[in-house]
């Protein structure tokens, strides 16, 4: 019978913090990458999923990821329905581990707030708040809880031999390309490729990527569910994978540009988190650094040379990053994972099988197919109940005003409020020139 680690189930708890954490701070990220007029309205979806679907986890949500798959409504795609409202967990143990099954719930829990959020980065600055509510209530409810319960909940890719350690597949992959889904489907932002659509505000970006590399701590070695030597490892593979997508990133946009740019340092280290997410509970540091360093260079030639070619406007690169290095990161798995890290695991190709990475790609199929399938299913249905994209007026005037009724930044010279009214919201105090302020706002 397991016993209660009140260290495994403090590590857990704390871990929940630092991923819960990585939803107000992508907020931040997403909201500096934006122009100064939609930078509330990306917060607000931020902190309105964290609410909506932590209520829709504790409802339905867990028993639909985690509920028994042998009596599940879909045996191996969704679990049952006997969690329903948590019903039944009380302070039971998680079966086979040291902790309560509350801290798991409360963990995973933050997990599903946070893939949501991603998608959002795809197509910033058009959609209706009204209709993201929409969409991302029913993509957590038919995409995101199917997929978790396939991979993490025993379901038929679990089955298969499918690892993805903290989510590559169920997080990256899925939101990353289900972003670009919706991104396409809505059209380009009006002037997109004609008129400079430059982030406002990079110290928020900064603030925002350190934020989810102190988060990413959580989201990794956090998934080890106990505060042991895989944890450590977790913990070590991921430190070292985000430093090596920072330099990738910078090194070769400095010698493809000319220039190292601070958006690149941090869009760099993003992307070496997303690439390590998956493996880092399989695979050893140096395998980790090769890992993150590739992963770095391939979402910056994603981002930089891709989209442009293809012409999709993916307004914050959430498929160039998530979705690529999610991609990369589920199957480098399959080529450096060993049991000589985590016995529960399996050998990689580098290490003499090849069954596990065939597992990964047909995952990694599996999950594309979902993303693509399910997110374009579901912006007909919503599509045909409601608008979905704001309206040309909405949209040149800003998000933030338009959907919400107010603005970031206060001008001191149009006396502005926080509360809207006529205030433009493309200026802002940082946007005047130095003598044309008061000395009171200098």
């Amino acid at each position: 019978m397991s016993e209660i680690n009140a260290g495994d189930t403090a590590w857990v708890l704390i871990s929940a913090a630092l991923v819960f954490i990585m939803t107000p701070a992508l907020g931040f990220f997403y909201g500096g990458m934006v122009r100064s007029k939609n930078v509330l309205n990306i917060i607000m979806q931020s902190l309105f999923i964290a609410g909506m679907i932590t209520v829709e986890w504790v409802l339905i949500g867990y028993t639909m990821a985690f509920g028994d798959d042998a009596s599940g409504l879909i045996p191996g795609f969704v679990g049952s329905f006997e969690k329903l409202g948590l019903a039944g967990i009380g302070l039971n143990i998680l079966d086979g581990g040291t902790i309560p099954e509350m801290a798991f719930v409360a963990f995973q829990c933050m997990f599903a707030i946070l893939t949501p959020a991603l998608i959002i980065g795809a197509f910033a600055e058009r959609i209706k708040f009204a209709a993201l509510v929409v969409f991302s209530l029913l993509w957590a409810l038919l995409i995101y809880n199917p997929m978790a319960h396939m991979v993490w909940g025993g379901g038929v890719l679990a089955q298969l031999g499918a690892l993805d350690f903290a989510g590559g597949l169920v997080i990256h992959i899925l939101s990353g390309v289900s972003g670009l889904t919706i991104c396409i489907l809505l059209g380009k932002r009006r002037g997109y490729g004609k008129t400079a659509m430059l982030p406002h505000n990079m110290p928020m970006v900064v603030l925002g990527a350190s934020l989810l590399w102190f988060g990413w701590f959580g989201f990794n070695a956090g998934s080890a569910l106990s505060a042991g030597e895989l944890a450590a490892s977790a913990f070590v593979v991921t430190q070292a994978a985000a430093a090596a997508g920072l330099v990738g990133w910078v090194l070769t946009e400095w010698v493809r540009d000319g220039k190292p740019t601070v958006l690149g340092a941090a869009s760099g280290c993003v992307a070496g988190l997303v690439a390590i997410t998956p493996a880092a509970g399989y695979v050893e540091a140096i395998p980790a650094v090769i890992i993150g360093l590739v992963g770095g260079v391939i979402c910056y030639y994603s981002v930089a040379v891709l989209k442009t070619k293809l012409g999709y406007d993916d307004s914050l690169d959430a498929f160039g990053v998530h979705g690529i290095g999610g991609t990369w990161g589920s199957i480098a798995t399959g080529l450096w994972a060993t049991t000589a890290i985590n016995p529960d695991g399996a050998d990689g190709l580098f290490y003499g099988s090849s069954d596990l990475l065939v597992a990964q790609l047909i995952s990694t199929v599996v999950a594309y197919g979902l993303a693509i399938v399910g997110s374009y299913i579901l912006y007909r249905i919503i599509s045909a109940f409601m608008s979905v994209r704001v309206g040309a007026k909405a949209e040149v005037t800003g998000l933030d005003s338009a959907e919400h009724g107010q603005s970031a930044y206060i001008n001191p010279l149009l006396g502005g409020s926080l509360l809207g009214g006529s205030m433009s919201n493309e200026l802002g105090a940082s946007s005047l020139k130095a003598e044309t302020i008061s000395p009171a706002f200098k």
